[in-house]
């Protein structure tokens, strides 16, 4: 059977599973039991029931319909992934999408009901959607993984071993950490908590894993009290040595099938601090009715946003190798495009190769996106050998990749000419240039959101009446998930402030449908700038180093200033990663790092 066969019989049989549910609905909400954006080959159910491989959407399937509603970054590569299958696509924040209560109360009747698991959605997810259903006259029931009765090439459950991220690089002990956290969690008013999200666990222990592509990180939960550290996870993960080494520390090991009995057995004097956005509502429903729960954001995920010192200090060391490996990948780009054939899938490869020379190097941050021309287009396009397109020197080139080193996760775009750009690709460059620029450049007000930031980076778009779909930046971990919350910047309000210490990405862009897309990325911290009669006022450091492509600047339409914040942050690149090139390398980037004016 073709793709667009296999979709449909899987349909088929999830329908069957539906009726045996008596449920006239299924939601699948695209993640796992640890709210994970990048997840394991067992928990891709949405992938597995729709055919589309973006990491954002939800999939909805009622007995004669089927709708997948995900963001702008994905609306072509939906609609290629979608094709045949009869599936729908919803553009969310488009005008005239429905919401997938609204659509639901169309499309079934009154008082029908609407499956999903609960071990899957999170407990803000569910109070809202099964607040809009109930709106509906609707309701909302957990009827497990139905995916699991026909699912027979499923894979298992990851088992890769789990190690030290020792602490040269950690920083902290992980018994500091646990003392960080409980201060937190006591602050709130509870004597207890849960750890789900991935990131939170592998951050507050000291651990990496690689169960998730991209993510070093582990499945496995924790409880965490004054008088219990317990991790679950399967035992199979962890080492002997390890393992002592965790039950010196006062550390309890158990299965990772255990934990949501541990929770059905809470003793009533417990009061557990849980996050809503990132604990699954099955979760919340073990704990027993006598138990007090606190809703708060979770404490890990909060500390490990703003970097320490020690850890900023490592991340700029690991920005250097990753500018030299960059630099040496563009260096072997200008050398072998239009010379010999190459296609947008060696570029991935080449990515990888030039970073894994670097010590300390573990792997790519996340499956690089390379578009060529029109391809670029496509925000986040996942090419294979059999989709990559020949590159030529003829066009724009666009690709966004990161690495995870020991001291530190990267993530950069930069796109290149490879020939001689139009009038309107350099105005193009230029006006997402000004915006990423104005973004490095912002001063402002502690207590500051991020969505006060994003117009710094869209103004010059707008201004020509140009926008781009995607956020503007997002947080990004230490030797941790590139997507890293809470914080962010885009139009969406963020509750969170920015504070000193959060490492984000600044990344504007802009796409043409079938001609080239454009996007500038650097990674960005956030600083203490000075205190004034008004009060007290942060900037940003840029943190990546590699050169920018001068061949597409229009420099009429760049200010002094702006001018000037490129051959600073040039100059900063050649002066940072000199040491770390060979000569001939060197002489390249003296070039791309050119003094304009």
């Amino acid at each position: 059977m073709n793709t667009v066969e296999i979709i449909k019989t899987r349909l088929a049989n999830l329908r069957l599973q539906m009726e045996k549910a008596n449920v006239q609905a299924y939601c699948f909400s695209g993640t796992d039991p640890h709210q994970s954006e990048y997840l394991p080959g067992h928990w891709q159910s949405r992938s597995f029931i729709s055919g589309f491989t973006g990491s954002a959407g939800l999939v909805i399937v009622t007995r004669d319909n089927t709708a997948l509603w995900t963001d702008s970054r994905y609306f072509l590569q939906a609609a290629t992934e979608l094709d045949g299958t009869g599936i729908e696509m919803m553009k969310q924040r488009v005008a005239g999408t429905p919401e997938p209560a609204e659509w639901l109360s169309e499309t079934l009747s009154q008082a029908d009901t609407v499956g999903t698991d609960f071990s899957c959605m999170s407990i803000n997810q569910y109070k809202q959607f099964s607040s809009d259903l109930a709106a509906k006259g609707l309701s909302l029931k957990d009827t497990g993984d139905l995916l699991a009765a026909f699912w027979e090439d499923r894979p298992t459950m990851p088992t890769n071993k789990i190690s030290e991220h020792e602490l040269q690089f950690a920083g902290t002990k992980r018994t500091d950490k646990f003392k960080g956290v409980l201060q937190f969690v006591k602050a709130n008013g509870a004597n207890a908590t849960v750890i789900t999200a991935l990131d939170d666990l592998a951050w507050t222990f000291n651990l990496r894993g690689t169960d998730v592509d991209f993510n070093p990180v582990f499945i496995g939960f924790a409880f965490l009290s004054e008088d219990q550290k317990i991790l679950f996870v399967d035992s199979i993960k962890i080492d002997s040595n390890l393992a002592d080494q965790l039950q010196e520390e006062g550390i309890q090991l158990r299965e990772y099938v255990g934990f949501y009995d541990f929770l059905l057995n809470l003793k009533d004097d417990r009061v557990v601090m849980l996050d809503p956005a990132r604990t699954n509502q099955a979760v919340r429903d073990a704990i027993p009715d006598a138990v007090r729960i606190i809703e708060q954001t979770s404490a890990p995920t909060l500390l490990k946003a703003q970097k320490s010192t020690f850890e900023i200090i490592h991340i700029r060391e690991t920005m250097k190798k990753d500018g030299a490996a960059m630099v040496n990948f563009l260096y072997w780009l200008g050398k072998t495009v239009g010379k010999s054939p190459m296609t947008e899938y060696d570029v991935v490869e080449k990515l990888e190769y030039f970073r894994s020379q670097q010590e300390g190097f573990r792997g790519n941050s996340f499956y690089p996106i390379v578009g060529l021309n029109g391809n670029g287009a496509i925000v986040h396009r996942s090419v294979t050998k059999e989709t990559a397109a020949s590159i030529c020197d003829e066009g724009i080139l666009l690709f966004d990749s990161g690495g995870q080193y020991l001291g530190g996760t990267t993530d950069i775009t930069r796109t290149i000419a490879l020939s001689k750009p139009t009038k309107m690709q350099k105005r193009d460059f230029t006006l997402v240039l000004k915006g990423m620029i104005g973004l490095s450049m912002a001063q402002f007000p502690a207590g500051t959101v991020g969505s006060n930031l994003d117009c710094y980076a869209r103004m010059h778009l707008w201004k020509n009446g140009m926008n781009y779909g995607h956020g503007t930046g997002h947080g990004i971990g230490y030797f941790l998930n590139v997507h890293e919350g809470p914080m962010s910047i885009r139009q969406e309000y963020n509750e969170q402030t920015i504070k000193p210490g959060m490492v984000l990405s600044n990344e504007p862009g802009l796409y043409r449908e079938g001609e080239y897309g454009i996007r500038i990325e650097n990674v960005i911290v956030c600083t203490e700038n000075e205190e004034t009669p008004f009060g007290r006022f942060l900037a940003f450091e840029t943190l990546t180093l590699c050169p920018i492509d001068l061949t597409l600047v229009d420099k009429k339409l760049l200010t002094a200033e702006e001018m000037d914040w490129i051959n600073q942050y040039h100059k900063k690149v050649l002066k940072k990663l000199s040491p770390l090139l060979e000569n001939e390398q060197l002489d390249f980037l003296k070039k791309l790092t050119r003094e304009i004016n």
